[in-house]
């Protein structure tokens, strides 16, 4: 890789490795019973979930430094934003667990949006290879 954008590989492997792990805390957070139980569980089995299993397939196009795997992290990103961020301010207001897994929620959310606004740079998109 001659020209190398930077943070890419870091921000790569670090979604690899926070998706991979996502996937069976989203199932004890879904199934550790109430509060919200039935939320939990209808936000785990449509959107957390299907978000995480395509930022572990854009991990592993953006590791083969294909562009698709650029579009696929915007959009397991986009998904995983809109729910963590509606879910947390909801959590927060009707459970009111600040420092629990609202506060996790919404700290999620920013990083969400951090790693979203670093994956729209022109510089990912531009006609040399990633």
């Amino acid at each position: 890789m001659s020209k190398g954008v930077r943070g890419y590989w870091l921000l790569t492997w670090i979604g690899l490795l926070a998706n991979v792990a996502a996937l069976p805390v989203i199932g004890l957070v879904a199934f550790a019973g109430p509060p919200l139980q039935a939320a939990n569980i209808s936000l785990a089995i449509s959107l957390a979930w299907p978000a995480a299993i395509v930022g572990i397939v854009a991990s592993a196009g953006l590791l083969a430094e294909r562009r698709w795997g650029v579009i696929l992290a915007i959009v397991a990103l986009s998904m995983a934003l809109s729910a963590s961020l509606p879910y947390g301010i909801v959590r927060l207001v009707l459970v009111r667990d600040p420092h629990a897994l609202s506060g996790l929620s919404l700290l999620m959310a920013i990083f969400n949006l951090l790693a979203l606004i670093y994956w729209c740079r022109p510089a990912h998109r531009k006609s040399v290879r990633l």
